[in-house]
């Protein structure tokens, strides 16, 4: 008896512990029954929201989606601009579910890779389309906040239609066959979303960032080569201006050197031509007192210069004038 009412016990447990499922806070539950979603009067799926819920045990499961907000990363693709400028743009995307219950039949079962698929081609046929209206001064500068808010905008609300809007029909058709599924699948008991939003498919942009927007490789090696070209020809400027003042600068230097040496010998020459005639004018003051002892002091320099070595030899007549002073005087004689 005890045996019996420890295996009733276990099994209520059990089937209590089966009966019941808990979504956690950022998810959203969806109940299958033998694999069936179990829909509401709309034909919609019944989401649960977090918190405690029950089940049929072994007959119902179910199946949580992520609520919180979704990072999606977009690989850095090739844009062309207004002025037919190609740049290489890395960006990335922040979606989350709005309606659970569209995603869900949208998605085929919330498969959130296809969800991402679909949302990348709208993303980057969106993208495309608004830099192609903007050069890249706009796109880097003041315009890039509101590029991003624009195609965000675009995102959820989808075209108008209007002639001044870039179509993306790749895009459009992909997920314009998801919401007409929808659409099938609730026997069109839901509210008819533009099918070109993103709404179309229950999901939210929440924000678009652009990571960095870069120049392809060869316009890139191409401006860098332009800017080298026109810096050297800068420096090649600054050069040979330097080079023309130095030599101003080494003319006018010369010129002051040649001017002040010319200027130095001239002074000098007047000094010396003053000085000699000063000297020459007291030599004939100081001479003329005695001119005999004037020659006899000239001769005597004479033979000092003249006999400088014992090997110079002279050949003159003994009655030369130049050796008077060396002749013994005739009044010795007497």
């Amino acid at each position: 008896m005890r045996k019996s009412v420890i295996a009733i016990i276990v099994i209520v447990l059990v089937v209590l512990y089966t009966s019941i499922f808990v979504v956690k806070e950022g998810e959203r539950g969806i109940k299958f029954q033998f694999s069936s979603v179990v829909r509401d009067g709309d034909k919609r799926p019944v989401i649960y929201e977090p918190g405690l819920h029950f089940k049929v045990p072994f007959i119902q499961s179910v199946k949580t989606l992520d609520a919180r907000i979704q990072t999606m990363d977009n690989q850095a693709d090739r844009f062309v601009t207004k002025e037919k400028k190609d740049l290489i743009v890395d960006s990335y995307i922040k979606w989350r579910i709005s309606d659970f219950s569209r995603y869900f039949l949208a998605t085929g079962g919330g498969d959130v890779s296809q969800a991402e698929v679909l949302l990348k081609r709208k993303f980057s046929d969106r993208l495309r389309s608004e830099i192609g209206r903007l050069d890249v001064k706009d796109i880097v500068t003041d315009s890039r906040g509101r590029l991003t808010l624009e195609v965000r905008d675009a995102l959820n609300s989808g075209t108008a239609g209007t002639e001044d809007e870039v179509s993306t029909p790749a895009a459009d058709d992909a997920i314009a066959k998801a919401a007409e599924r929808v659409q099938a699948e609730t026997n069109g008991k839901v509210p008819v979303i533009n099918p070109n939003s993103m709404a179309a498919l229950g999901i939210e942009v929440v924000d678009v960032r652009i990571k960095q927007i870069n120049l392809p490789v060869e316009v890139s090696e191409a401006i860098y080569n332009r800017m080298r070209a026109e810096r050297e020809a800068v420096a090649r400027r600054h050069r040979s201006q330097g080079q023309e003042e130095a030599e101003k600068l080494r003319a006018a230097a010369d010129y002051e050197v040649t001017k002040t040496l010319a200027e130095s010998e001239r002074q000098g020459r007047i000094l010396r031509g003053e000085g000699d005639a000063e000297a020459a004018k007291l030599f004939a003051d100081a001479f003329s007192q005695d001119p005999d002892f004037y020659a006899f002091i000239r001769s005597l320099r004479a033979y000092e210069n003249s006999f400088q070595s014992s090997q110079d030899v002279m050949v003159l007549s003994p009655d030369s004038d130049f050796f008077r002073y060396m002749k013994t005087p005739t009044n010795a004689t007497r």
